[in-house]
């Protein structure tokens, strides 16, 4: 009798090793590998077309194909995080840190389709069906007629959802799924990539759109087998930090609509409320005179979001290593702007600390940025203000030249809504309009000029 295979499965990657080791060959996770059994199984290398296979209809690039149906959710901000709605026969994948209202969401988003008359089931792996039922009482949602269960077998699931399909269908989270066509435990790269997929056949088949919430590692990724985010149609990724009040839905794929599009929620007693104007929650209140910050309007898909760049500079006493801390940006493109700044335009900063932190926790990574930071440095190091109603952006290169950057229009017409008169940016082909003043840099020195006074 032949001795049964072993193989083991990477957690965090999918890749398969024939033993056990402590780090994964392809990803370098440690303690990932588990030990899953293996079916011997016999692949023939070339097919016999003579004993089956059929033709299959091909169809032109050019047809004349209809936009897709959505429907809303009730939730302006969702809605715009999915392009405009819930597409029928889609899957959606929502990751994000646990607690920071991916439940919530969909539970309100789920009860307010139920309420408008759409058929809404939400399955629960990891609570009670009355577990569920108390917070949607909390959150002021108790008479919604969304359906409830508590269940982890797909073909439970399955067989259940057979018999009145409904429109939408929660499931949280695929990391709770257990299929009986596979062995292992529910959380296994084989248990989550076979119930994602028998899931995802069942919505495509019957036009139910489907919800699937995933954990996350820590380092924000989400959990499970990347083929998971190739599986389904749309991938939507909960930021935010526990400890600020915002949060932010952000759109990393989607087959329906644009990507980086975000929807902007505020967490409060009632549950997720819509921030209709993200600028407001992101900018703080400062008065004339205040050095070492600077306004940035950044671009979230095609969202302009103002946020407030605050930066730093403490003297050391000489011999002392100067220490370099960054909030909400990246640290390498702090590291280059300071070079810039040192090798370009003469400025000294190996004597001072260098803190940089945008407002409110909010991340930016938009290159746009540059000439925002290297201004609020600038004038932190001089002790300097830059006016309270400007607005900056530009990339800035390694030569010390300021680049232009895409949706200018678009950044400039938010900052007038917003009472900003003023813009420092490069040299634009179109002019803002009257509403805006713009003063133009094709350097970095000579915004340096301009804040320190020597023009």
């Amino acid at each position: 009798m032949a001795k049964p295979q072993k193989r083991y499965v990477c957690q965090a990657c999918g890749s398969v090793a024939t033993r056990w080791q402590g780090q994964c060959a392809d990803c370098g996770e440690w303690n990932s590998l588990i030990e899953e059994s293996a079916k011997a199984t016999v692949f023939s290398a070339k097919h016999d077309l003579r004993t089956g296979g059929r033709a299959i209809q091909m169809v032109g690039l050019d047809a004349d194909i209809p936009l897709p149906k959505r429907w809303s959710t009730g939730i302006a901000e969702f809605d715009r995080a999915l392009g405009g709605g819930v597409v029928p026969g889609s899957a959606t994948l929502i990751g994000g840190d646990p607690g920071i209202g991916k439940s919530t969401l969909l539970l309100q988003a789920a009860a307010r389709m139920a309420m408008a008359g759409q058929p809404v089931a939400y399955i629960s792996g990891e609570e009670a069906a009355d577990q569920v039922r108390l917070r949607a009482r909390r959150l002021g949602l108790g008479q919604s007629p969304v359906q409830l269960a508590s269940a982890t077998s797909v073909r439970d699931i399955l067989t259940t959802m057979e018999q009145a399909p409904p429109s939408l269908l929660v499931i949280d989270s695929i990391q709770t799924m257990h299929s009986d066509q596979i062995e292992g435990a529910p959380g296994t790269v084989s248990q989550v990539r076979a119930s994602a997929q028998e899931l995802i056949r069942f919505a495509k088949e019957r036009g139910t759109a489907i919800v699937l919430v995933g954990h996350v590692t820590k380092d924000g990724s989400i959990a499970g087998p990347r083929v998971l985010e190739h599986m389904v149609d749309t991938v939507l990724s909960f930021e935010g930090e526990r400890s600020h009040q915002y949060r932010i839905l952000r759109a990393v794929k989607n087959r329906f609509g644009g990507t980086d599009e975000i929807g902007v929620f505020a967490m409060q007693e009632e549950g997720l409320s819509e921030v209709a104007n993200p600028s407001a929650l992101f900018l703080t209140t400062r008065g004339e005179g205040v050095s070492g910050a600077t306004v940035f309007p950044a671009m979230e898909g095609t969202r302009p979001v103002l946020v407030e760049i605050q930066a730093l500079t403490v003297r050391l006493q000489s011999g002392a290593t100067p220490r370099r801390a960054v909030v909400g940006w990246d640290s390498g493109r702090l590291a280059m702007i300071l070079a810039v700044l040192e090798a370009r335009c003469g400025l000294s900063f190996s004597t001072a600390e260098v803190y940089l932190n945008i407002a409110g926790g909010y991340r930016v990574s938009d290159p746009a940025a540059d000439l925002a930071v290297a201004a609020a440095l600038v004038s932190a190091l001089a002790e300097r203000p830059v006016p309270i109603d400007c607005v900056l952006f530009g990339e800035i290169a390694l030569s010390g030249e300021v680049r232009s950057v895409a949706h200018a229009p678009l950044r400039l017409k938010e900052a007038a809504k917003l009472g900003f008169s003023q813009a420092w940016a490069p040299a634009a082909k179109d002019p803002p309009g009257k509403a805006m003043r713009q003063e133009s840099f094709s350097s970095l020195g000579a915004l340096v000029d301009h804040i320190l006074g020597r023009r």
